[in-house]
């Protein structure tokens, strides 16, 4: 039994490294599912037990297929051409006024619609941006990477892995907003600030002061008010604590189906364009955290978790939150934070120690580009407009971000008591 313990660690490390690493350039979710794959073939974990992962990720799919759905229906008919040149003409060629405005629309997006709206909404519109205005587009793409996950505990909406922590039940807004009002404003400050900082030389470069401004068509205001209407959506969904996969992959189709008609368009070019790697990724994710379950890890955790908030919570809750959030740049928070939500539910720890797990699950993931599915998919966004970021490229700014965030974000939690 031990033996077979350590091949399901063996294969989850080396599964979770060849996400991370990519050799060879092949896919992430090639990594994952190949992973996933052989835990059924060698007999290390029934096929029941891999279906029962699969589904448990079930909202987690069709939130990203919605997600997707708008983002694509938005690009084809011009909505982010359309913010570009607005975009462009507000900063007066002030490359550091226009990393402002994308730093902001990052928060906007993140608070309102999710971490994973940000990566696969908001970042194509960045990337034709920087086409307009001619600016390097990395710092401005960074910004987009950092705040999808800087400003993912505002709302529970924010972020849906939030659900994950609270065994699906969470604090009714006005105890979120007592809990995570002032950590988030910090985190989100402070990454702002250091972004800045570390990307000073490149945000004195000049950039186009001004471009013709874009009409939009009525089918790119269609896709901003199917973008509109799923936020409040979701907002609103989030208040009654509902799932909010189904909702957010019903608006993607009806903008969708409603804006391909409108514009004269068949559906099918949409989806035919739209990278849909990253649900078999998700799938093969949920698989290994399945898998890593039946050794007793996660029990062994729980177990540590109860006797360190037993002996001092406060340091319970600043160790656990750390760790947790350096745990995830080396598996992805997602799995990270399915494990540590197993762990809660068996420990039943204090809500201090729960409150500053989510912020490690939610803002460690800035350390590293694989660090969260946010961060994955943004890397296929930029990728798909001919850009592309190494993890030591990513590494450095992380190293500096993320440790200044979260040190502020637990230092605000433990002030608000």
């Amino acid at each position: 039994m031990m033996f077979h313990h350590e091949a399901i660690w063996a294969i989850a490390a080396l599964t979770t490294a060849g996400v991370i690493i990519r050799p060879f350039r092949v896919p992430e979710w090639v990594w994952a599912v190949s992973g996933a794959g052989l835990l059924v073939v060698t007999g290390l974990i029934p096929v029941s037990m891999a279906g029962s992962g699969i589904l448990k990720g079930g909202d987690v799919y069709l939130f990203l297929i919605g997600m997707m759905l708008l983002s694509e229906t938005a690009r084809v008919n011009g909505l982010f051409d359309w913010i570009a040149t607005w975009a462009v003409n507000h900063a007066a060629g002030s490359t550091t006024r226009l990393f402002t405005l994308v730093y902001l629309a990052g928060v906007v997006v993140t608070t309102f619609m999710s971490n994973d709206a940000t990566a696969v909404v908001l970042t194509p519109a960045v990337l034709a941006v920087a086409t307009r205005a001619k600016a390097d587009p990395l710092p401005l793409l960074f910004a987009c990477a950092l705040i999808a996950n800087a400003a993912s505990f505002v709302l529970p909406v924010s972020n849906p892995a939030n659900l994950v922590l609270y065994n699906g039940t969470l604090p009714a807004l006005g105890s979120w907003m007592a809990s995570f009002a002032l950590p988030s404003m910090m985190a989100i400050v402070t990454t702002y600030l250091v972004l800045r900082l570390v990307e000073r030389k490149h945000l004195r470069q000049e950039c186009t002061s001004q471009v013709e401004q874009m009409r939009l068509s009525v089918a790119g205001r269609a896709s901003l008010a199917g973008i509109v209407l799923t936020a409040v959506l979701l907002v609103t969904i989030s208040a009654f604590d509902l799932p909010l996969g189904l909702p957010t992959a019903l608006a993607g189709v009806a903008t969708a189906l409603g804006v391909s008609a409108q514009a004269r368009r068949s559906p099918l070019t949409l989806v035919r364009e739209i990278s849909w790697g990253v649900l078999p990724l998700v799938a093969g994710l949920f698989v290994l955290v399945e898998a890593i379950n039946c050794t007793g890890l996660i029990g062994d955790i729980a177990r540590m978790l109860r006797r360190a908030a037993q002996s001092d919570p406060m340091i319970a809750a600043f160790g656990s939150g750390s760790l947790l959030a350096f745990v995830s740049n080396l598996m992805n928070n997602l799995p990270a934070g399915l494990i540590a939500s197993e762990a809660v539910a068996q420990a039943h720890p204090p809500r201090l120690v729960v409150d500053n797990l989510l912020i490690g699950v939610d803002l460690g993931p800035n350390l590293s580009v694989t660090g969260s599915l946010a961060t994955i998919l943004w890397l296929q966004v930029i990728r798909r407009g001919g850009q592309d970021v190494g993890f030591l490229q990513f590494l450095k700014i992380g190293a500096v971000a993320m440790p200044v965030a979260l040190l502020s974000a637990f230092g605000a939690r433990f002030l608000m008591g």
